[in-house]
């Protein structure tokens, strides 16, 4: 059993998809621009919006454009999340479970209050010993620093700590970090390209997250 546990939030410990396309769609359709598909928005919701919007915008935009883009997605995602933000059946008994016999952490591409925010509407919260947000970072995923950040602070080792994510850049940063990797199949990625990244682990049901070594 690892000693250090870092959760990626959405896709992993959440189900935020809902949330996610309302919110994307919105806030590109009142800003006049494009309407992304339902498939580019999974795809890349594993990354910060801050580098998402710009790859998912039919056209260039700069960094005025994209600030007011992002502050349309953060108010309707806001009005969506207590209706539509949920976690996975089974996740909050699997994650107290783990509490008892490891540290807990989440690295996410979401800024730290509005993920703290989530958790909390989860009511997981508590479970957790550090919550590390985009705007923590200089670089955003699959660059490690978040990971590293966790590593730095708490003098972790880095055998006995595992990154548990749904999106390929999750097995990126933690690779890239040199700690063991876990995917989970219930997120915005498919079994078939999390394999591509050979992570350490794949679970397809969270009561599998009992990974041993």
């Amino acid at each position: 059993m690892f000693k250090n546990i870092i959760f990626d939030f959405d896709g992993t410990i959440a189900n935020s998809k809902k949330c996610s396309l309302i919110a994307t769609k919105k806030a590109f359709g009142e800003y006049g621009l494009e309407e992304p598909s339902d498939e580019q928005i999974e795809y890349y919701m594993g990354i910060p919006i801050e580098k998402s919007f710009n790859l998912m915008s039919s056209v260039d935009l700069n960094e005025k454009e994209l600030k007011q883009l992002i502050r349309l997605f953060r108010e309707n995602y806001k009005e969506v999340e207590e209706a539509h933000l949920n976690s996975y059946d089974g996740m909050l008994n699997q994650l107290e479970t783990l509490h008892k016999k490891a540290k807990l952490f989440v690295v996410s591409s979401k800024k730290t209050e509005v993920l703290k925010r989530n958790l909390k509407i989860l009511k997981v919260d508590h479970l957790f010993l550090e919550i590390i947000g985009s705007d923590k970072v200089k670089n955003y995923k699959p660059s490690p620093d978040g990971i590293l950040y966790i590593l730095n602070k708490y003098n972790l080792n880095k055998t006995e700590t595992i990154y548990i994510g749904d999106a390929i850049f999750d097995i990126q940063m933690a690779k890239n970090a040199g700690v063991s990797s876990c995917a989970v199949t219930w997120g915005s990625h498919s079994e078939e390209n999390l394999k591509l990244e050979n992570p350490d682990f794949i679970i397809n049901s969270v009561k599998q997250t009992n990974f041993e070594r």
